[in-house]
């Protein structure tokens, strides 16, 4: 018998996702944090940026009343600005690396533990070490300013040829990397999303299994790879979408794949491992019902686990 998900791994929710009003850092934060935080079904939420001070205190002490942890995607300061960490233009970089900087602080600020970012977009085949490079030297700058905060960094995969077109990329590649950051970085980690999955052309197993020592949060959630339909590339629509690649059987083996590489193996020590919902309304839906549909969904995948 499967135990409770709260016993093996906390849940989290992508706020900014979830409620995409707010992505730039804007929005009616205050009051969706405060609707995510009276659902006790979570049990964190992954924020982005906010602008407003005020905001950012009031958050924290709503997270604080309702025993609700906070995680920080630093994701939509990258792509709501076309900032990328493996520019090969040196001014360019500079940018991105200081909007990381300034998202550390705030991370730090808001009591995360850990930051997740993406790469920016592939080069090219020609020029793609030089990229690599380029986001390894900005990662040693930033790594080392979020050691002295007590934050470290996590790189979520994203598509190479779709939609973000990222340079990480690949599952052989991204543990490549990441193997290559750890020499120096013990606590630098990788982040997997079912969602990309599809888009990436990888399969559960294989693709876990790639990443299974790097691994420090997952996502899971949906996407349209067939061009020309509704919610193609990476939008994140609920599970089950019409025309899209992921429902329950799929949510079902991604998270029995999860224990079998030993990622929900928690030994009752340190932080349980994060499993974050990342859906996204689409035109015509709501947030709340997308959600309750998302928890439906997940309620029945995970009590189908054998």
């Amino acid at each position: 018998m499967v135990k409770s998900w709260e016993s093996v791994l906390t849940l989290s929710v992508v706020h900014f996702m979830a409620y995409p009003e707010c992505t730039t850092g804007d929005g009616p934060v205050v009051e969706t944090v405060t609707k995510l935080a009276e659902d006790d079904f979570f049990g964190a939420l992954e924020i982005s940026w906010i602008k407003n001070p005020a905001a950012r205190a009031r958050v924290r002490e709503i997270a604080a009343q309702s025993r609700l942890q906070l995680g920080f995607g630093a994701q939509p300061i990258l792509l709501t600005q076309q900032l990328s960490l493996n520019a090969l233009d040196d001014a360019a970089r500079k940018k991105a690396v200081e909007a990381i900087r300034s998202a550390i602080d705030e991370a730090y600020e808001m009591g995360c533990k850990r930051l997740a970012f993406l790469t920016g977009p592939d080069p090219g085949d020609a020029e793609r070490e030089r990229g690599l490079d380029a986001l390894a030297d900005s990662l040693k700058t930033l790594c080392t300013y979020g050691q002295d905060k007590g934050i470290a960094l996590t790189l979520e995969t994203f598509d190479r040829d779709v939609d973000k077109k990222s340079i990480i990329g690949p599952s052989p590649l991204a543990a490549q990397f990441a193997a290559r950051m750890r020499e120096d970085f013990p606590d630098f980690g990788l982040m997997y999303d079912l969602s990309h999955l599809p888009l990436l052309e990888e399969n559960t197993k294989e693709a876990l299994t790639t990443l299974k020592d790097y691994l420090v949060h997952i996502h899971v959630g949906n996407c349209v790879k067939v061009p020309g339909r509704p919610a193609y590339g990476d939008l994140h629509p609920r599970f089950g979408y019409p025309g899209g690649e992921n429902d329950v059987p799929e949510l079902r083996e991604f998270l029995a794949t999860l224990f079998e590489i030993g990622y929900l193996d928690w030994d009752q020590q340190g932080d349980k491992p994060w499993v974050g919902i990342e859906v996204k309304p689409q035109e015509g839906e709501t947030s709340d019902l997308v959600l309750a549909h998302t928890r439906r969904t997940w309620r029945e995948a995970w009590w189908g686990l054998k």
